[in-house]
């Protein structure tokens, strides 16, 4: 029976979703902003919160965990010595998605998928005359 199972499948086998869902929160960890179907945005949001939880321990069996998950030794690191300290003082709701409309080919809904505090301080906004604010 399959009661109470939250894992979405995205029509994929178990090792290519897993591959998959390291691949686009290790894309998150490196670019802060991934442009990405809503249901896949939604799953690497989920994962990509648990890693933040696991991260703000800081220890080495975290870390270990955190490799086995991303596969990925250089976005564990920048994901323990950059992202983790920025978020420093949150208590979840580290990442947010804002839907973007629908992709030309198919009609899938599209959505940005990004860290909180990364759009806070980099994003700087153009109003209508072409001013740039900060």
């Amino acid at each position: 029976m399959r009661h109470r199972k939250e894992d979405k499948k995205l029509g994929r086998s178990s090792s290519h979703r897993k591959a998959l869902e390291a691949a686009l929160v290790c894309g998150l960890i490196q670019e802060k902003r991934i442009r990405t179907t809503l249901p896949k945005a939604r799953v690497a949001r989920k994962r990509a919160e648990k890693l933040v939880t696991l991260a703000r321990r800081g220890t080495v069996s975290a870390r270990r965990l955190a490799v086995s998950q991303l596969r990925r030794k250089n976005c564990v690191t920048e994901l323990f010595d950059t992202i983790v300290p920025r978020l420093e003082g949150r208590h979840g709701g580290y990442t947010r998605i804002i839907k973007c409309g629908s992709r030309s080919g198919d009609g899938a809904e599209m959505a940005i998928l990004e860290w909180v505090e990364a759009t806070a301080t980099t994003t700087s906004t153009v109003d209508a005359g072409g001013a740039e604010e900060s």
